[in-house]
């Protein structure tokens, strides 16, 4: 077992094996529901979560997780696709959210090493919460981003299951949220490359010159577009969809941020010189004080 949890491609295929089974039950619980869409939607969310948080106790790697937030709506979207009656708004919706989940999986697989790693963020809360870490891991770092990825594909669902028409609108969020994960795919690639010919503590170049964290800008649009997007495609008044942009906007903000800078500034020398002359998100030039 070691000497396949150590190997890259095995470990994908075991991921593979357990992103299939879960998903597999996720569906099966979803069609047999009784509920409307979005709650029977969120059951199966949960059961699909439950069963890779089982999968993670026995491989005792919460990453097994990382994967979830790109791999479900993408294979939910294709769900959508190949069940529903199509129409031009539901296409460009499902077209930006496989492109989206397309380029952050492919990102996943190309850093991703085996199931051996492990990501330094749930080392760090295994050593903070010590015996609660098990009650942690479920609701924190499995249950928790479940949520947070089922209110930002919430809006996709709707658009699924009312009637939408198309506007200029919806072309123009449409367009935005293409460019967003595209800004996503170029911060990420820049870092590859910043990370494998490192001559300076902190990249300064391409979308990271002025901004720390370019490929987080990327993701937080992304669902703003998807939000409004449908907002804007639905017949009546759905303005609560912004939801889960907005919870997803908080994440970044108040955890996923922070914890990613605390972390640079206790291993690299300098980081708060680079924080005062960079800004968080948005690449514009600040003036140093």
């Amino acid at each position: 077992m070691k000497s396949i949890l150590d190997n890259k491609i095995f470990s994908l295929i075991l991921i593979l094996i357990m992103y299939v089974i879960a998903f597999g039950v996720g569906y099966i619980v979803y069609i047999n529901l009784p509920y409307v869409f979005y709650f029977s939607f969120l059951i199966a969310d949960f059961v699909a979560t439950v069963i890779i948080f089982i999968f993670s106790l026995i491989f005792r790697n919460a990453s097994c997780y990382d994967a979830y937030w790109s791999v479900l709506p993408l294979c939910a979207v294709i769900m959508l696709l190949l069940t529903s009656e199509l129409n031009p708004v539901r296409i460009l919706i499902s077209i930006a959210v496989i492109g989206w989940g397309l380029r952050l999986t492919i990102n996943w697989i190309y850093t991703f090493d085996n199931l051996k790693w492990i990501d330094w963020r749930y080392r760090e809360i295994k050593e903070k919460t010590k015996k609660l870490y098990p009650f942690v891991n479920l609701f924190g770092i499995h249950m928790f981003p479940t949520i947070v990825v089922y209110f930002c594909f919430l809006p996709v669902l709707f658009v699924f299951n009312y009637d939408v028409e198309i506007n200029p609108f919806v072309i123009i969020f449409f367009i935005l949220a293409i460019l967003s994960f595209t800004m996503q795919g170029l911060a990420d690639i820049q870092m590859h490359k910043f990370r494998k010919n490192r001559d300076q503590t902190f990249i300064r170049r391409g979308l990271w010159k002025y901004s720390r964290h370019p490929n987080y800008l990327g993701e937080i649009l992304m669902w703003w577009m998807v939000a409004l997007f449908s907002i804007f495609a639905l017949v009546g008044n759905y303005y609560f969809l912004i939801i889960g942009a907005i919870i997803n906007t908080c994440l970044f903000l108040f955890i996923s941020i922070p914890l990613a800078e605390n972390h640079q500034r206790s291993r690299k020398e300098g980081f708060d010189e680079y924080k005062s002359e960079t800004r968080m998100l948005l690449p514009i030039y600040k003036r140093k004080k």
